[in-house]
């Protein structure tokens, strides 16, 4: 496996002249403290309040639509040709946004067409089936609809980060007027990436400052039982993570996919060490090769169709900082983060490189953005409130 570890390596040792010992200087940066964390996190709020969707437009860039007419495989040719997981939806007739096509509508005709269909009958439906039929395969699995989400490219970050963490959503589209015809227009999609990458590039000062472990501030999904814990037999004992070993078929894996809404599992080993991780994408590479029946495959079989520049499993551990992560964000694409057990948890009968928790960019924008109810503001109360909050950045 091509792990990341989130935490810093050792640098190569060079030899110095030897020099003459002085006393050392008293520091005059401040200790960190969780008032100066949550300055920090309120500055950025700020920040979000006073830039738009249309800051966070790279220079160039390409947006691609499709019609809700188009046929299912047409469109993934589309998306992986162009690299990209998913796509805003067009309704030609009433010419208007009709919601967005992604990797989870993929995961959920699968499972819809293998729990009712043969392995000659999906290969023949998957052909010709439509982008507009999919809520009707949602329906039918009773999973939940996706909302039609929409925000204009001119509200506040702060609104779009609402939206997204109100919704779970990961993107949101960002749509404007013809001022002539009175149509929608799809100017763009804001995803979480895209909008923890401008925090972290924009506020530097700030994330420097986010310095508390990642586990004291409960970022993240973790495992129920403490380390070194007995669990008893034919129990989870990595409960409430999905997760599955080597030799898990493919397809059990696409319905946890669609059964809890999310896009990767952890692969273990026997003793819960962190190997691999399967992702929806994957499911997405034997669908394209049109290896339908390579979903009775064991992951490590799948695996092997996998493309050889994956980046691979970005681990972390729980004492790792959140502005560690969030540079690390702003260097490289980044999804989620597996939490794996360190020395510390080491020390406490736990086994270094087992599975711990996971991180994903919901959990990292939730806490960053604070959490909100449905129809509820983010304005601090005056016990929350900062007393001495530090400037956004110019």
């Amino acid at each position: 496996m091509n792990n990341t570890t989130l935490s810093p390596t050792n640098s190569p040792k060079v030899k110095r002249k030897g020099s003459v010992r002085r006393p050392r200087a008293g520091s005059h940066l401040p200790a960190p403290t969780q008032e100066t964390h949550d300055n920090a996190l309120y500055a950025i709020r700020t920040y979000l309040k006073g830039r738009t969707s249309y800051d966070t437009f790279p220079v160039s860039f390409r947006l691609i639509v499709l019609d809700s007419k188009l046929e299912v495989r047409k469109a993934l040719q589309c998306l992986l040709l162009n690299g990209v997981v998913s796509a805003p939806l067009w309704n030609s007739e009433k010419s208007c946004f009709a919601g967005m096509f992604t990797v989870s509508d993929i995961i959920h005709l699968i499972q819809y067409y293998y729990k009712t269909s043969t392995y000659d009958a999906v290969a023949a439906d998957v052909e010709v089936f439509r982008l507009e039929s999919l809520r009707d395969i949602e329906k039918e699995l009773g999973v939940e609809e996706p909302p039609l989400l929409r925000e204009h490219p001119s509200a506040s970050l702060y609104d779009a980060a609402k939206l997204l963490i109100q919704t779970h959503a990961r993107r949101v589209p960002l749509l404007d007027n013809d001022t002539e015809t009175g149509h929608e227009i799809i100017v763009s999609v804001l995803t979480q990436y895209r909008l923890l990458k401008f925090i972290a590039i924009n506020c530097g000062k700030e994330i420097a400052q986010l310095h508390l472990p990642l586990r004291k501030l409960n970022i993240g999904t973790y495992v129920a039982a403490p380390p070194g814990t007995e669990v008893a037999e034919g129990q989870n004992p990595f409960h409430p993570i999905a997760t599955a070993s080597l030799s898990t078929p493919v397809f059990d894996v696409v319905h946890m996919f669609s059964e809890r809404g999310i896009s990767a599992v952890p692969i273990v080993d026997q003793d819960g060490i962190v190997v691999n991780m399967y992702e929806t994408v994957d499911v997405i590479t034997l669908v394209r090769l049109g290896a339908y029946q390579s979903l009775d495959l064991t992951v490590s079989e799948a695996l092997n169709q996998r493309s050889p520049d994956f980046p691979g499993v970005v681990i972390c551990t729980a004492s790792d900082s959140l502005g560690t992560l969030m540079q690390l964000i702003k260097k490289r694409r980044v999804h989620r983060l597996v939490v794996v057990e360190g020395e510390e948890e080491e020390r406490k009968g736990g086994k270094k490189g087992r599975l711990l928790g996971i991180i994903t960019l919901s959990d990292v924008l939730r806490y960053i953005v604070g959490e909100i109810g449905i129809g509820e503001g983010l304005e601090p109360t005056e016990e929350e409130r900062p007393l001495q909050p530090t400037p956004p950045p110019a």
